[in-house]
């Protein structure tokens, strides 16, 4: 099971997901030690691998920067709930191999350290530690196929090497 890390509000921006100061590398390891700095200090010493991330309306929104994707998953994250997503962030987690889930009810239904189970095929997310199930739509067939591909450029290889 993972662990929830909520950040109740809106438009968390890219800057916000990593400083525009650490864009000098592509290293997932190195900006996953500067993710969310400016918004919790504390993140990087909290997030254990396979956590989420919860959030509002528009995460991901600003500059259309892969890094913040690349931190997110370099500090072990394994998605983002958010109510929506800014469509640049969407489709860079896409194309980046990472799974992100629109949810509606997640801010309302997830807490801070609520524990918690994805079943991403049936679109369902088990809050074990409240005892409620929050359904979402999954992620269409081709968008998955990107993911477990590993991104978008690994997908092309593998289309067009099979």
């Amino acid at each position: 099971m993972s662990a929830a890390h909520v950040y109740k509000r809106d438009h968390i921006n890219t800057d916000e997901i990593i400083p525009a100061r650490y864009l000098n590398t592509d290293d997932e390891a190195e900006l996953a030690k500067h993710c969310l700095e400016d918004l919790d200090k504390d993140f990087v010493n909290k997030v254990q691998a396979g956590d989420i991330i919860v959030a509002g309306e528009d995460f991901g929104c600003g500059s259309s920067r892969e890094h913040a994707v690349w931190a997110i998953r370099g500090a072990g994250v394994q998605t983002v709930i958010a109510k929506s997503f800014a469509r640049i962030f969407f489709r860079n987690a896409i194309n980046n191999g990472f799974y992100v889930i629109e949810s509606h009810d997640g801010l309302e239904k997830i807490n801070d350290g609520d524990e918690l189970e994805i079943d991403y095929k049936t679109g369902l997310i088990k809050n074990k530690t409240a005892g409620v199930d929050i359904e979402f739509n999954p992620l269409p067939d081709f968008a998955l196929e990107i993911i477990n591909d590993g991104g978008l450029l690994n997908h092309i290889t593998k289309r067009t090497t099979d």
